[in-house]
This record gives structure tokens, sequence and C-alpha cells, in this order.
């Protein structure tokens, strides 16, 4: 099984210009390709920046397949690799907190919506998704996707596991002073659920929030393969099957659960 070279884009873009930032995404898209990337990894709410009030969700929010949607298709597909971005869905009358995956093709492999709200902004511009568990398969790779807080709870994680998730892919807007869940709570993820986390962070500061950075690629050894720093950066890492195999062969976890035991979780 080869490695999938994965890229992940740390940035602050354009705060309420999609167009903007659909030149940063082309921009990205090309570098990455340059240097063998298969998959490009965005922020939470990459397409229209994540600080522009709830009028502004609601102003610039489009459907999964709107304009902005098939113009990341088009440069997925002239690029010829993956991407994961973060964008305010519309969709029968509510906006959703969104993550849409394209391949390299340009068709649409995956749409999720961030399940778990965080903060007074978000519960009041967004409604929460239901569907705990939405996949895709890159190459050899089943790829899942959760958006920022949603990672925080270890249950969405351990499900993204049973599901058989290898790469869950976490576009985000983590700001000060909670670097920990990039430096510690995501490597960690990554260990005890037995499988690689792109964390993909903005970075800067934009209105109220003060953005970290600290993107990552965790792997199922908890070790972190990519760091970034707390600016704008592209970053390369290959997401390797053979240590998927070899770990998940070591590692007792999942294989030593008894989930008799868990009935209280839920």
């Amino acid at each position: 099984m080869s490695p999938l070279r994965t890229a992940l884009l740390q940035n602050s873009g354009h705060p309420g210009d999609p167009a903007g930032n659909l030149k940063v995404l082309d921009e990205a898209a090309a570098g990455a390709a340059a240097d063998g990337a298969g998959l490009l990894v965005t922020a939470e709410m990459f397409l229209t920046g994540y600080a522009i009030g709830g009028g502004g969700v609601r102003d610039l929010a489009e459907p999964a397949d709107g304009p902005s949607g098939r113009a990341v298709a088009e440069i997925a597909a002239t690029h010829g690799l993956a991407i994961l971005y973060g964008y305010p869905e519309s969709h029968e009358g509510a906006v959703y907190n969104s993550a849409r995956l394209v391949g390299a093709d340009g068709t649409e492999l995956a749409n999720y919506r961030k399940s778990h709200l965080y903060g007074c902004f978000e519960r009041a511009s967004f409604t929460p998704g239901d569907t705990p568990v939405v996949q895709a398969t890159i190459g050899e790779l089943t790829v899942g996707i959760l958006i920022c807080y949603d990672v925080e709870f270890p249950e969405n994680v351990r499900a993204h596991a049973l599901a058989g998730t290898d790469l869950l892919l976490v576009p985000t807007a983590q700001m000060h002073p909670f670097e920990f869940v990039a430096e510690s709570v995501i490597p960690v993820r990554a260990f005890e659920s037995q499988m690689y986390i792109a964390y993909v962070n903005r970075s800067g500061v934009e209105g109220e929030f003060d953005f970290v950075g600290l993107s990552c690629l965790a792997g199922p050894d908890g070790a972190t393969c990519l760091r970034a720093g707390r600016g704008e950066e592209l970053l390369l890492g290959d997401v390797a099957p053979k240590l998927l195999t070899t770990s998940r062969r070591i590692n007792p976890y999942l294989r030593d659960r008894r989930p008799g035991l868990y009935s209280s979780l839920s």
C-alpha cells in the first residue's frame, strides 16, 4: 500500500472574501501537487473566514454544489489532488458549519456537518449536524471527517475507529488559550484510536478570535509527524498504511475493549 502525501494549509485567508480564498486555495493546490501531494486539507470555514458574524454566515452560505463548491472542484481536477475545505453550507433553510471533500477528478466524495457547536457564535449561527461518521476512500485509505470541537469528544473519534477510519481530517479554528488541544489532545486521540489525524487550524487574529495555528499530522504511534508554528504554512507529510498496520497489531486498545461495560456512556 502506497503512502498518501497529505498537505496541511494553515492560514488566515481573506475573511468575508470567498473569491480571494479560492485564489489562495488554487496557489496552495498547485504547490502541494508539485510536491507530490494527493490530498490538501484546509481549516474550518476556510472558504469564507470564521469571524464573519452571523450575518456574514447567512450571506455567504452556499449549497455544497454551489458556485464556490464548483470552483473548488475545478481546482482539484486542474491540479489532480483531493481537497477538503471548510465552508458555511445552506441546505433546506438551515445553515451548517460544514467540510466538503472533493476528489482529484473534481467529484464530491463526502460532505460533513459539524455536530458539536462551540460557543455562542456557532450556536447562534449554525444548525448542528446529526451524522456522526462520514467517510470516503482516497487511494487505499478510508478517510473520515470531523470539525474542530468534534474531535475533543473521544466518543466521536472512537466511532470513526470502529468504522474503519484510517485518516481523520479535522479542519479547525482553535483559539488561544486552548493550545493544549493541538499539542496534546490530538496525538493522544490518534494513539488511543489507532489512526492518523490531520488537524488543520487557522492562524492570526480575526475579530475577537486569536487563532493559535499549531496544525499537525499525528500518527497511530502517538508521534507528531508534522507540526506548524503560529503563522501561515503549507506542510506536507506522508500517511503510511504500513505504519497503521504495524501499530494496530502492537496496540491492543481496540481489541481489548469491553463494550458491555460502557452502556452508561449513552
